[in-house]
């Protein structure tokens, strides 16, 4: 499917959407594609700090390869 067909397809479910969560979020993702507003800024305190962590771990070598964690679960 070509990608003006696809867009074509997403018009028409757009315009029948009803769902207020998924029409917002859709209004963000277009946003974030045009606006030069950093999205770090609208993260919480928390949600930062948890990012940071995350970092770090990955700096200390704490992480678990995507085929380790499919091996581990069968997947």
């Amino acid at each position: 499917m070509g990608h003006d067909a696809i867009k074509l397809e997403l018009i028409e479910w757009l315009s029948r959407l009803e769902d207020e969560d998924t029409i917002e979020y859709l209004k963000v993702v277009k946003d974030s594609k045009t606006d030069k507003h950093d999205w770090w800024n609208d993260l919480t305190l928390e949600q930062k700090k948890g990012i940071d962590r995350g970092l770090k771990d990955i700096e200390e070598g704490r992480v678990v390869s995507h085929e380790e964690v499919r091996l581990k679960y069968g997947l």
